[in-house]
């Protein structure tokens, strides 16, 4: 029976060996050494410089992730509260934009956000600049809302809502009922319920939810550069830099991938200990 389940799993370990494993240990190997394959450190102490893409990446990750959250969580309690056929149509409507492609997907804002863009078209057309103009003396003829900060946000929280909302909403739907019946025959308000049975035990889906937000939106480099226009940098174009671009250095592109992939692994595991941490606290 071993040696059966050892020949059918061995196509998994192939792939994992070859598309997983091999691929990380080319990237530490890049990350460790010159163009000459010399071992050296230099990669790492030269690093210094990019301190601002570091930090631009994770801020923007951050307040990303944190809109995805305020914006997911009511959302799925609100479908887990709903009606089977509620929940259906919600579920479809949140990975409808999903089965578009992630590009086309980008570049359909793009034409939303540019300054002759639909939104500034829609303003225009209503007077909202007329408006404006008028009360404050202004000679505003659109807002600059693409190759900003925000737009790169919305980026991301257009194209990883669904990651947030979906893992939550699977937990919350799963609730034993008889835990919230039992905290209303206690005496707890609705919010008492919430606040002390839902919310802690819905955790796993929050942080599932944060982790699959967090990390692409770290590692993203499609809509930086096309919302962001190039102007502002993050992790992943900088990477992408390093190995498409003029600038071509795949040994301090691997270090900055290898920095990355670390960073994000310390981060998921406080997340999973934080976690383990209020299940503990529910149960007790």
């Amino acid at each position: 029976m071993t040696s059966k389940r050892s020949l059918l799993a061995a196509p998994y370990v192939g792939w994992m060996a070859l598309f997983v494993v091999a691929p990380i240990v080319m990237v530490v190997v890049y990350a460790f050494t010159t163009a000459a394959f010399d071992p050296t450190l230099a990669n790492f102490t030269g690093m210094g410089t990019y301190t601002s893409i570091f930090l631009r990446s994770f801020q923007l990750a951050l307040v990303a992730t944190v809109i995805c959250l305020l914006i997911g969580y009511p959302l799925a309690y609100l479908m887990a509260k709903e009606g089977p056929g509620f929940q259906r149509m919600a579920t479809v409507l949140i990975m409808l934009p999903m089965w578009v492609n992630f590009l086309l997907r980008t570049y359909a804002w793009m034409a939303i956000l540019e300054n002759n863009g639909l939104l500034n078209q829609f303003f225009d057309s209503i007077g909202l600049f007329d408006l404006i103009n008028g009360l404050f003396g202004t000679d505003i003829q659109y807002f600059r809302m693409i190759r900003t900060q925000g737009a790169v946000v919305l980026g991301m929280v257009y194209n990883y809502l669904p990651f947030m909302v979906l893992p939550i909403y699977s937990v919350i739907i799963k609730l034993d009922h008889s835990l919230l019946e039992a905290a209303q025959d206690l005496g707890a308000s609705s919010a008492g319920v919430f606040r002390r049975v839902i919310f802690p035990l819905s955790l796993p889906g929050i942080l599932s939810g944060v982790t699959m937000v967090f990390v692409p939106s770290v590692s993203t480099f499609a809509i930086s550069q096309l919302l962001g226009g190039g102007t502002h940098m993050l992790l992943g174009n900088l990477i992408e830099l390093q190995f498409l671009g003029g600038a071509y250095n795949p040994h301090l592109g691997s270090a900055i991938a290898l920095v990355m992939m670390v960073i994000v692994i310390i981060c998921m595991w406080i997340m999973n200990r934080f976690g383990e941490g209020e299940e503990q606290a529910v149960v007790l």
